[in-house]
This record gives C-alpha cells, sequence and structure tokens, in this order.
C-alpha cells in the first residue's frame, strides 16, 4: 500500500504529528504515536502542572479496557474506587456484575490520576512537550500544516507538522483555527462547584440526588476532600457571581437531605453545561478529539471516556498514515466511526439530564415508564449499560463482512496463557488464529500472531484499538495473507 510518509527532517523543528491539549484525550492520542515511533509534539497553554481541580470522577469498562491495552489500568485499578452498581432516577439500580468485560464495574477515580498515569506513558515514549505554548493560529498546505503559537517568552513562533490534532477543549483553538461551527445550545446553567470537606462522609461511594428543583452529586478525591456539584432550577444567576459555601450547603440538603457538615471549601466555581458537536472532525490535515469536537452534559460521566476512545480509534490510523503503511482516505474512516457515537453519547447523556431533572407532570411519568422498562426489559437494559460504559459500541462494517467486523474484540485467553489487551500493547495488530500459521513479515514489529486458547476455529485479525477488522470462519494462509496486506500494509 502507498500512503504519505512525514517523518521529523534532521536540524528542524517539524515532528510529524503536533497535538494541541495536554488533557487525557490528548495525552493518549501522543502517547500513542510516540509509541508507534511517530515523532510527536504536544502543546499545552497551561503551565506543566496536574491540577487536582478535577472535572471528571469515572472510568466506564471500555475506557479501562484500552487503558490495559496500554499497560496503565491495574494501576489505576490500585487507587481508584470500584462502584459495581449505578443508581438511576433514584430508585433503579443497574448491576454491572454481568458486564461481559474483565471491568465490571465504574472506577472512581479522579481525572487528574488519568492524566499522570498518560503522561508519564507519553514522557517515557519520548513525546516533545511544550508547556504555556499557546496556539494563536495555523494555516494547511498539500504537504503540511503550519501553526502559529505564542511561546513561554511571548514572543510568536511558528511549528510544522504533518497533521495537527486539536484535544484543546471546548473552547479549542484549533476548531476555530480551521473555522469549524460548534453548533448546539447550553442545556443547563448556573450549576454550582466547590471542593470541600465533610464533616461526616457519604455511605456511598458516589451519592447523587434530585428532589423536586434541586440536584446533588458528591464523589471523593481520596485526599479528604468530596467535589460537590449541585444545580437549583430556580436560583439560576450569573456565572460571575461568587459562590458561598452556604448556597452549596442549601442546596445540597434540599436535593440530599442533609449537608454532610461541608467545611474548608478550597475551591468554587460555576459553569454551564453545553449539548454541541462539530459537523466534522477532520479538515484536510487537521483533525478534532474529544471535547473540542463534543461537548454534553455531565449525566453518565461519559466526556472524559469519550474523548479517551476518539485518540484510540485516531491514534493508530495517523501512524499507519504517517509511516506509509495505509492510504491517507484511512483518516476519513476516524468521522464515520466517532462522529456518530458522539451523536450517540450527546443524545443520550442529555436524555438522563432532563430526565433526571424532571418536574412536569408528564416528563415524570415517562420516567416512571423508562424506569420500569429498564427493570423489566433485558434487551433495553444491556443496550443502555452497554452505551454508558462504551462496550457497547461498534462500527458499521463493509457490505459483506464476516458479522464480527467491527465489534468490540473482548479480552480472550491466548495459547500460551496471555490475554488480548497484553498482545495488543505497542499499538500492535494481533491475528488470532485457529493454528499456527506462518504469517511471513511481522509487518515491522506491527502485528502479532496468537492462537485462540479454545478449539475456536474463526481467524480473528484485531486492530491495535481493539475492534475487529476481519475474520473468517474458515480461511487458509492466502486469505489470511491478503487481509493482513489490506489491513496492516
Amino acid at each position: 500500500m502507498t500512503g504519505t510518509t512525514a517523518h521529523r527532517t534532521p536540524g528542524t523543528d517539524s515532528p510529524s504529528v503536533l497535538v494541541v491539549g495536554a488533557g487525557p484525550t490528548g495525552l493518549l492520542l501522543a502517547g500513542d504515536l510516540a509509541v508507534a515511533g511517530v515523532p510527536v509534539t504536544l502543546v499545552e497553554k497551561r503551565p506543566h502542572r496536574i491540577s487536582n481541580l478535577s472535572r471528571a470522577f469515572a472510568l466506564h469498562a471500555r475506557s479501562l479496557e484500552q487503558l490495559d491495552a496500554r499497560g496503565l489500568a491495574d494501576g489505576l485499578e490500585a487507587v481508584g474506587r470500584r462502584l459495581v452498581r449505578l443508581q438511576l432516577f433514584g430508585r433503579l439500580s443497574v448491576d454491572l456484575a454481568t458486564l461481559p468485560s474483565r471491568f465490571r464495574h465504574v472506577l472512581v477515580l479522579p481525572q487528574y490520576e488519568v492524566e499522570k498515569a498518560l503522561e508519564r506513558r507519553a514522557a517515557e515514549a519520548g513525546v516533545d512537550f511544550r508547556y504555556e505554548t499557546e496556539v494563536t493560529g495555523l494555516t494547511q498546505d498539500a504537504d503540511g500544516v503550519t501553526v502559529r503559537v505564542r511561546a513561554p517568552d511571548g514572543r510568536p513562533r511558528e511549528l510544522r507538522a504533518a497533521y495537527v490534532v486539536g484535544a484543546d477543549g471546548v473552547r479549542s483553538a484549533v476548531r476555530e483555527a480551521v473555522g469549524l461551527p460548534f453548533p448546539g445550545r447550553p442545556v443547563i446553567r448556573s450549576v454550582v462547584l466547590a471542593d470541600v470537606r465533610l464533616a461526616e462522609p457519604p455511605d456511598t461511594l458516589l451519592t447523587v440526588n434530585a428532589v423536586g428543583d434541586a440536584f446533588a452529586f458528591l464523589a471523593p478525591f481520596g485526599d479528604g476532600y468530596y467535589r460537590a456539584i449541585v444545580w437549583r432550577r430556580d436560583a439560576a444567576v450569573p456565572e460571575e457571581a461568587p459562590v458561598d459555601l452556604d448556597e452549596v450547603k442549601e442546596i445540597a440538603r434540599l436535593a440530599l437531605g442533609r449537608d454532610y457538615g461541608m467545611h474548608d471549601a478550597r475551591w468554587t466555581s460555576r459553569f454551564h453545561s453545553d449539548e454541541r458537536q462539530v459537523p466534522a472532525y477532520r479538515v484536510g490535515r487537521v483533525l478534532l478529539a474529544g471535547d473540542a469536537a463534543h461537548v454534553h452534559s455531565p449525566a453518565g460521566g461519559q466526556g472524559m471516556n469519550t474523548g479517551l476512545q476518539d485518540a484510540a480509534n485516531l491514534s493508530w490510523k495517523l501512524a499507519q498514515v504517517v509511516h506509509g503503511h495505509a492510504p491517507e482516505t484511512l483518516l476519513d474512516t476516524y468521522q464515520a466511526e466517532r462522529h456518530p457515537v458522539g451523536r450517540t453519547v450527546l443524545r443520550s447523556s442529555g436524555g438522563v439530564l432532563r430526565l433526571a431533572m424532571a418536574h412536569r407532570p408528564w416528563t415524570l411519568a415517562l420516567r416512571a415508564v423508562l424506569v420500569t422498562l429498564l427493570d423489566t426489559v433485558g434487551p433495553l437494559r444491556r443496550r443502555v449499560i452497554g452505551q454508558v460504559t462504551g462496550i457497547g459500541y461498534r462500527y458499521a462494517a463493509p457490505w459483506g463482512a464476516h458479522p464480527l467486523v467491527g465489534a468490540r474484540a473482548p479480552d480472550v485467553a491466548l495459547a500460551g496463557g496471555g490475554r488480548l489487551h497484553e498482545a495488543l500493547r505497542g499499538g500492535r495488530f494481533v491475528l488470532i488464529a485457529p493454528h499456527t500459521h506462518p504469517v511471513g513479515r511481522d509487518r515491522d514489529g506491527r502485528l502479532t500472531a496468537e492462537r485462540w486458547a479454545s478449539g475456536r476455529r474463526t481467524a480473528v485479525l484485531v486492530r491495535p484499538d481493539g475492534y475487529i477488522a476481519w475474520a473468517a470462519d474458515t480461511a487458509g494462509e492466502a486469505a489470511i495473507e491478503a487481509a493482513l496486506t489490506a489491513h496492516v500494509g
């Protein structure tokens, strides 16, 4: 196969890929590229520090699977706390013990713990970090992208790259530079955040409830502080208005029945939650991921998780194209696969928020019906759990493809005692065959050949992001080699 090969030119300051934004999405993406041998620079306008003012608090099963395929999940499991039941709308409890995953739980831990692990991996892989470097504009041509930045000393500079990925959040400078609209609207205003200590810690790991016009959520940081998120429908004020701890306590009492003795607030703020999505995740050599491409309500805790999945989908495709193993059209599949997922997350998280905030008779009746259906209709409940945890998504397959193509590959046992996620480490494709098969070249270290631990006869080629690229119930050596050439290069 042919493609665009772009390497760092000796004596120049031109990476193959420039990633903008050092949040979880940008860190995972940059780390993947560096592990794959792609020269990558990551620029971030903030100073170099991991903030403890965390936005996200939950890793769902599919994100944990992706992190497991990078050797990071066990370390995060050691510092987080497991939640095995999800509580929805007060009286509906969803048991995660039946998830078809190694991770049958939600891992509750602050976003900064995820960032620390991903930053360490990226640094060890050789990512060139540029902190206090702000993107001010960019132009692209047939050969690459010129990015204008403001350096730490305040002076303007230019960086050149074959591709640029904007993972720089809801106010993305990259998105603005390419002129993409960000259509949508606010869904909830004047949400109050506070990091507080509690005199009486809750009995549950995550505490959440809505009563009438009041909503409250409590989650532990693990350092003695809790993040409180509270909202009151009839108390909307401008976001610039100062937050008083008494306001937080009052709303918590309305929603939770008590304020747990909140004291010593170290940080408070107000924000509004939007539902927005760009129409295109790719404009030429510039791509968007995470909150730069889509933003939605915090209901369901899917924001960070969806961004991590964007990065996992995009990184191996960029590596294939940059190294010349695939044509540039492979990057179009990023839009085709991830944009529909972003749209679904937008709708589902927005729906959960609206039902949680229901106060009119017809919306309360709708919520009651939905709770009953989820409690009694197994397929519907499994579909909702699959969307929230991320394990239920699959990508569209070409016409006539094997039914497994596009599906998530579970962490199956392999002959010799290993697991699929272990074989995927290093950003490799994994061929699982029913017998020992001479695959010839290992495609420059990009392919691992394995056998089923069971007697299964299906041959399966798994992409680096853990989704099935090709499968056949009966396939000879020539058919398998053709599949490897088509997908691995």
